[in-house]
Formats: structure tokens, sequence, C-alpha cells
């Protein structure tokens, strides 16, 4: 078997993902996009079980990928899935002193990861877990080739 594309290209597209994530948050550093990814993903992964987290995780690229599980207790129960406000004060919770984390950042965390992800199969493992984690990455647009996937 040929080695998955992901693998390969990782770097790739990991500056693609992590680009479109300091453009849509309107940040500078490289460390700040990535708190706020860490962020997002630590927040949504609380609210699944380790099954439905790793299914979401297969369909990620593979740096997305790797720091949705990183030191992700799977033994803790799932907690409920809040109101908007609350999630993003929980994304800017993690590492406090060191978050610049805007209000936006689940929605651009979305709109990178949709632009980083095979469509069909972001929409098929979303369809496989429960509404408020559909609406989780639900992203508004006028015109869907805004959220193309970028590289293929």
């Amino acid at each position: 078997m040929p080695m998955p594309w992901t693998y390969r290209h990782a770097t790739r597209e990991w500056r693609a993902f992590l680009g479109d994530v300091k453009e849509f948050m309107s940040l500078e550093s490289d460390n700040s996009a990535y708190t706020a990814v860490d962020g997002v993903f630590q927040v949504f992964r609380r609210r699944l079980s380790a099954a439905q987290g790793l299914a979401f995780a297969g369909v990620l690229p593979s740096v997305p990928r790797a720091i949705f599980v990183k030191g992700w207790d799977v033994t803790r129960p799932p907690v409920p899935f809040a109101d908007r406000a609350s999630l993003i004060a929980e994304v800017k919770a993690v590492r406090r002193h060191h978050n610049l984390t805007p209000d936006n950042a689940i929605e651009a965390t979305a709109r990178a990861l949709r632009r980083a992800t095979n469509p069909m199969d972001f929409e098929r493992v979303l369809a496989g877990l429960p509404a408020p984690a559909r609406e989780f990455w639900a992203v508004e647009t006028d015109d869907p080739r805004d959220l193309a996937q970028r590289i293929v």
C-alpha cells in the first residue's frame, strides 16, 4: 500500500491549514493560532465519546489529527454541549496566560478545517455525530467555493 498522502505532505497541509487559521482569526503568530486550534479541539472532544472522537480525527489531516488526540483522557465521560459563548470562554481558558484566541475561534477553525479536509469524508463523519456536534462545525458562507478543499 502506498503511503497516505496526508503523511507524505504533512508539512504542506499543516502550513496551509495554519495559514488559514491565522487569516480567519486575524492572528500574527503560529503559536497563537496553534493555541486557538488546540483549545477548539479540546473543547469539542470533551463532548464526544472516544469512538466518536476517533472517527472525527480520522478525517483530519495528519497534524491536526495529532493535535486533536494529544493528551486526550478518553476515560472521562463526555460533557454536554453548551451555548456558543460558553464554548468560546472554555476555548479561551486553555493556557489562559498565553492565549490570544479571538471570539470567532470555533468558526474560524471550522472554516479552515473544511478547506483542509475531503468534504465528503468530513460531512460523513459529522452526520454520525449528535446535532450539537454538527452545529459546532457549521459555517455560513455566501459562496461555497470559500470552503472548497485547498490541497488535493
